[in-house]
């Protein structure tokens, strides 16, 4: 995959192994990904995720091994975010279905520095059309700019952007 995040000056080359969970859904799989692109940088990886509960789909730690990033996927509960903005200084989720329902269930929830969380939502058609083209092997090109995400699988383009949201705190 190429990947070149105008937004955040990061162009890379990745090269991904990714399992998918038999309880997790392709749109939560394409959606993982995603983030995983979006957050490229030093130190990232896929954790053990639904194996183990206690730890967040996509971390970043330091060379020390301290938790720098806690980055989930999908829609966790208000004690999974809770504890996750004790455990890490950033905390951002990655929806992919019902943000805006998402969103306003978190509002006045009580969550540790709720103000700082970072909650960003896919575009449905763009996962969806990514989820209809999936194969085992796939060689695609990820271009991110003014929040707008641009597929290249091929000679297909996707597009559609990623929409941020903050909590009121």
């Amino acid at each position: 995959m190429q990947l070149s995040h105008v937004d955040r000056g990061v162009y890379e080359t990745l090269d991904l192994r990714v399992a998918r969970h038999p309880s997790e859904t392709e749109d939560a799989l394409c959606a993982r990904v995603l983030a995983f692109c979006l957050e490229q940088r030093q130190g990232l990886a896929f954790s053990k995720g639904l194996a183990e509960p206690d730890t967040p789909a996509i971390e970043v730690r330091d060379l020390t091994g301290r938790l720098e990033a806690w980055i989930e996927v999908g829609a966790p509960d208000v004690a999974r975010l809770h504890r996750a903005s004790k455990a890490s200084p950033r905390v951002a989720v990655y929806t992919h279905y019902g943000a805006e329902r998402y969103w306003e269930s978190l509002a006045g929830a009580r969550i540790h520095r709720a103000e700082a969380l970072e909650l960003y939502a896919f575009d449905r058609e763009l996962l969806a059309a990514l989820v209809a083209r999936l194969e085992r092997r796939m060689t695609f090109d990820l271009s991110v700019a003014d929040g707008m995400l641009y597929l290249t699988l091929g000679d297909t383009l996707l597009s559609g952007p990623v929409t941020a949201h903050r909590l009121a705190g």
